[in-house]
């Protein structure tokens, strides 16, 4: 039996790990798409003082080891490229051959990344209840648009599909199993989740996909086998599976003990490939390389007459 559907991709979530350098970012561009191998590379764009009260955006950054400016505001925009640096992101992406992504939060970061025409754009699990920036993806993007449902309720994540339903846009959405935390607890990972997503909502969106903020690759590998086992129930299809990614894990900044270094990402998306070619059924009964071990060793009746 071939495969139904194409290969799951794997989303090198470089963030903010970029440390606000545009030559590190290019960096691990250049790192996701060659040594690693990942398919997508994806970044964020915040508008600070759309997205933070002004007493946020003034106070200290609640963990000083990591700001990157005397408030918590002055650090955001530190970490944050214009327009400008996007499209050179995107041109790098393109040169490398890697898909290039972003997150955006807010409804002027929207607006901006729109005119730059990615192929998919996503929505946090911090803004996936903000349907004004969402409604104007629906209708002036159209691309993908990529949701992760962390710290969200069952009611929410509904609310969330439905609300894509209703504009004609779910067939573009795909929605992320996500447990938001930095980092996750084996046990706060809650693979099952991806099941559930598929078997609610598998035929009315595009694809689910699976966000992780763990340790280590194992589970990602787990999620891929969850993904594919609904996909042969026909659920829908599993399709991303995200990661923060680093070039030093001990650097400044409150992603990157949560993100993997170039051996562990490249490691995961060998594992995801090779994994991906395993979870199949048997395509006949007696496979090419079973045909010659059957020929010297099976036992069958008449053996010896």
């Amino acid at each position: 039996m071939t495969q139904a559907f194409p290969p799951t991709q794997v989303i090198a979530e470089i963030g903010c790990n970029h440390k606000g350098d545009l030559d590190i970012a290019k960096e691990l561009i250049r790192v996701a798409a060659h040594i690693c191998k990942a398919d997508v590379a994806k970044f964020q764009k915040r508008h600070n003082r759309e997205l933070l009260s002004r007493e946020e955006y003034d106070r200290p950054h609640p963990v000083p080891e990591n700001a990157y400016g005397p408030t918590y505001g002055a650090h955001r925009e530190f970490l944050e490229f214009d327009l400008d640096q996007h499209r050179e992101l995107v041109a790098a992406c393109e040169s490398n051959g890697i898909a290039y992504s972003t997150s955006v939060w807010d409804l002027s970061s929207a607006k901006e990344l729109v005119s730059i025409n990615p192929t998919m754009l996503k929505i946090p699990s911090a803004t996936n209840q903000h349907f004004e920036l969402q409604g104007y993806l629906c209708e002036h993007f159209e691309g993908e648009i990529h949701v992760s449902t962390g710290m969200s309720t069952r009611e929410e994540i509904a609310a969330l599909v439905a609300f894509y339903k209703e504009r004609g846009r779910a067939r573009d959405l795909v929605i992320y199993a996500c447990t938001s935390g930095y980092p996750v607890a084996f046990e706060d990972i809650c693979l099952f989740e991806i099941k559930s997503l598929m078997e609610q909502f598998g035929d009315q969106v595009k694809s689910i996909g699976f966000s992780g903020h763990h340790l280590g690759i194992a589970a990602d590998v787990a999620a891929l086998a969850v993904g594919r086992l609904m996909e042969a129930e026909g659920k829908g299809r599993f399709s991303h599976i995200e990661r923060h990614f680093t070039l030093d894990r001990t650097w400044k900044g409150t992603d990157h003990a949560a993100s993997l270094e170039p051996d562990g990402l490249r490691r995961l998306c060998r594992d995801i490939a090779n994994v991906n070619k395993a979870l199949a059924f048997k395509r006949e009964d007696i496979l090419p390389v079973e045909q010659v071990q059957r020929d010297k060793l099976k036992w069958t009746a008449g053996c010896g007459e």
